[in-house]
C-alpha cells in the first residue's frame, strides 16, 4: 500500500454487494463511485430517485460496465425504510457492505414523519432500522461489514439526552447534531460487541470524513454568503477525499471489528484516513446499551444478535 491510503488501495470487489446511504452526492457517491470501480454492485439508496438516477448514470459514464442500481429510501420515515429493506432483501439474498452515510446537519428545528427530531431520527434512529432489517443477510457472508459514518461532531457540545432525545423542551441545533453523531458511535461499538459475542463472519466499523465540502454543510451559519464555497474549498477535503475513511473502513484488509477512521491531519479535520480514537463518553457501555435499548423501543427493529 502507499503511504497515504487512497483509492487507488481499495482492493477487487467483484462479486460483493455494497449498499451506500445517501449515494447522490457528497461522501456517498464518492465512495459509491470506486466500489463501482472496483466491480462492486452497487445500491444507491437515496431519498430523491431523480437525483439517484443521474447519480448512477455518472458512475457508468465514469466506468464502463458498472452494476449499479437505485433504492428509494427516505430515511426520515420507518415506514420508507422498512420498504426499502425489503425490497434490498428480495433483490439481494446477500449483502456484503452496508455504508450507513446519509445524514443531516445543523437544520432549523424539524421532525421526521414519525415524530423524531431530525437530525436524531434521520443520522441515528433511520440507520439503527435499516441496518437492524438487514442485519441477516450479512451475517452469513464472510469479511462483511456494516461501516457507521460518524464525526469529529461526536465531541462538540454531544451527550445522548435521554430525559429529551427529541429536543423537545429546547433545540440546540450543534448540540442536536452532535447528539446524533455520538449516537452513530455508540451504535456502532455496541453492534460489534453483539457481532463478536455471536461469533458473527460480520464486523461494524465507524469513519469520519473530517470537514468535507458538501452539500452537508448548507446549513452552516454563514453557507450563503458570497465567496463561502471558494473559502470552504481551501480549508477542507474533497469529497472524494472525505470518503477515503469510509471506503478504508469498508474494504481494508487489516481493518478491525470496532475500529474507527478518520484524517490523519491537524484535529483530524483533513488529510487522508488512519486509524483514530473517538472520545471516552463514546465507549461508555451502559449508555452504549441504554441507547440501542431505547432505538429498538422507537423503531420497533429488534436485532438478530
Amino acid at each position: 500500500m502507499s503511504a497515504k491510503w487512497t483509492a487507488s488501495d481499495v482492493p477487487d470487489q467483484s462479486g460483493r454487494v455494497a449498499v451506500v446511504t445517501g449515494a447522490n452526492s457528497g461522501i456517498g457517491y464518492e465512495a459509491a463511485l470506486v466500489l463501482a470501480g472496483r466491480g462492486a454492485r452497487v445500491v444507491l439508496a437515496v431519498r430523491d430517485l431523480a437525483k439517484g438516477n443521474q447519480a448512477a448514470d455518472r458512475i457508468r459514464q465514469a466506468h464502463a460496465g458498472a452494476q449499479v442500481e437505485v433504492q428509494e429510501l427516505d430515511l426520515t420515515s420507518l415506514a420508507s425504510v422498512r420498504a426499502a429493506a425489503e425490497a434490498l432483501r428480495t433483490a439481494h439474498p446477500t449483502i456484503d457492505l452496508l455504508l450507513d452515510n446519509a445524514g443531516v446537519m445543523y437544520p432549523p428545528k424539524q421532525v421526521t414523519a414519525d415524530g423524531f427530531e431530525l437530525q436524531f431520527g434521520t443520522n441515528h434512529l433511520g440507520h439503527f432500522a435499516l441496518t437492524g432489517l438487514l442485519l441477516d443477510h450479512l451475517l452469513s457472508v464472510e469479511g462483511s461489514r456494516v461501516v457507521v459514518v460518524a464525526s469529529i461532531a461526536h465531541n462538540i457540545q454531544a451527550d445522548i439526552h435521554f430525559d429529551d432525545l427529541q429536543w423537545e423542551h429546547s433545540y440546540n441545533r450543534v448540540a442536536a447534531y452532535g447528539q446524533s453523531k455520538l449516537a452513530n458511535l455508540m451504535f456502532t461499538y455496541e453492534l460489534q460487541r453483539r457481532l463478536a459475542a455471536a461469533g458473527a463472519k460480520t464486523i461494524a466499523v465507524a469513519a469520519h470524513p473530517g470537514i468535507s465540502n458538501t452539500e452537508l454543510m448548507r446549513h452552516v451559519p454563514g453557507s450563503g454568503l458570497p465567496g463561502f464555497s471558494a473559502l470552504a474549498g481551501l480549508v477542507t477535503n474533497s469529497p472524494a477525499v472525505g470518503a477515503l475513511a469510509t471506503l478504508r473502513a469498508a474494504t481494508d484488509p487489516q481493518v478491525r471489528g470496532g475500529q474507527y477512521y478518520g484524517p490523519s491531519g491537524f484535529r483530524e479535520l483533513v488529510g487522508h484516513p488512519v486509524l483514530v480514537q473517538s472520545t471516552r463518553k463514546s465507549h461508555d457501555v451502559a449508555i452504549q446499551q441504554r441507547l440501542w435499548a431505547v432505538s429498538e423501543e422507537l423503531t420497533g427493529v429488534s436485532y438478530p444478535v
